[in-house]
């Protein structure tokens, strides 16, 4: 589904369906035979939304040819490193004294829930109302319980997300931690620095920001992913990312923020693999993706 100005999607479609995919992905990291991460809400939230696919992903049950690109190891191994990377972000920042953390675009992420936060530490999902109550919902009939004071905040990110945001009680005069995990590419480039100039100015100093990005998503279009991403189709996943991302370059994003008093600090996703005790992979597929960036800031001296 090629993206419009004004499209909507559910968690079954169009970029909805890859918080689906990221989740099944974060069932797989967690299964016992890789036990990378702890999440055993992933599971039962990918086999509510009801993809076959995606369910069969995050149990393990997708079976592949020997050799093949395709490699459940090493899509365990990349979303542990993903997942890693922002828990403990947000440990970090919430163990040094900053006590409200908001997730953008949340999807089926149950951080909130599973995160040993720091007692009086608020959780803001923002997301699409259809995507809110869903997961609220089915970790409800989970009996799963918040551990940090959980607030929705039901908006479209191309809306005014940040007046919903303090509606729902945030305070922009105290620091906070940001997360945008997974959302750049889906952004064009005037609405990811919109974006970011709506979290500056949210931000008291000392607030922290962390976000990866695909400094080139021309990537998308290249042989090396067109053939990986037909194999793939023949197992059932039929998200095509070429027609979901915005295309373009997207290196500027550190230079940017520096630019509005964010101090960046980066890591390419092989250097990441490697922090976490992984291997990166040695083969053409690898390469392209390996300057994937993941970035944390800090806002103000």
């Amino acid at each position: 589904m090629v993206r419009t100005e004004r499209d909507r999607w559910d968690l079954a479609t169009s970029v909805g369906a890859t918080a689906t995919m990221v989740a099944a992905q974060r069932a797989l990291a967690a299964a016992p035979q890789y036990a990378f991460i702890e999440d055993p809400f992933a599971a039962p939230l990918v086999r509510a939304v009801g993809i076959d696919v995606y369910t069969r992903l995050g149990n393990g049950e997708i079976v592949v040819e020997a050799n093949s690109e395709f490699d459940p190891d090493r899509m365990a191994r990349g979303m542990a490193c993903r997942t890693r990377f922002y828990d403990h972000f947000f440990l970090d920042a919430t163990r040094g004294g900053i006590g409200q953390a908001v997730i953008l675009a949340a999807g089926l992420d149950a951080r909130a829930y599973r995160l040993p936060w720091p007692d009086g530490t608020v959780v803001y999902e923002v997301d699409l109302p259809d995507v809110i109550e869903f997961k609220t919902a089915t970790l409800a009939d989970l009996g799963a319980e918040p551990r940090a004071q959980r607030r929705t905040v039901a908006v479209d990110l191309r809306d005014d997300w940040a007046a919903a945001l303090q509606a729902a009680g945030f305070d922009p005069k105290a620091p906070t931690a940001w997360s945008a995990e997974g959302l750049l590419v889906y952004l064009p480039d005037e609405a990811q620095d919109k974006l970011f100039d709506n979290i500056t100015g949210l931000s008291a100093p000392g607030s922290r920001l962390a976000f990866e990005y695909v400094p080139d998503t021309a990537i998308f279009t290249d042989e090396r992913w067109r053939s990986h991403h037909d194999r793939m189709s023949e197992l059932g996943f039929d998200i095509d990312f070429n027609d979901l991302v915005y295309h373009g370059e997207r290196g500027h994003i550190v230079d940017y923020l520096g630019r509005a008093g964010w101090q960046t600090t980066s890591q390419t996703v092989a250097e990441l693999h490697e922090a976490n005790g992984f291997t990166y992979p040695d083969d053409d597929l690898a390469a392209a993706f390996a300057d994937i960036t993941y970035s944390s800031a800090i806002f103000g001296g």
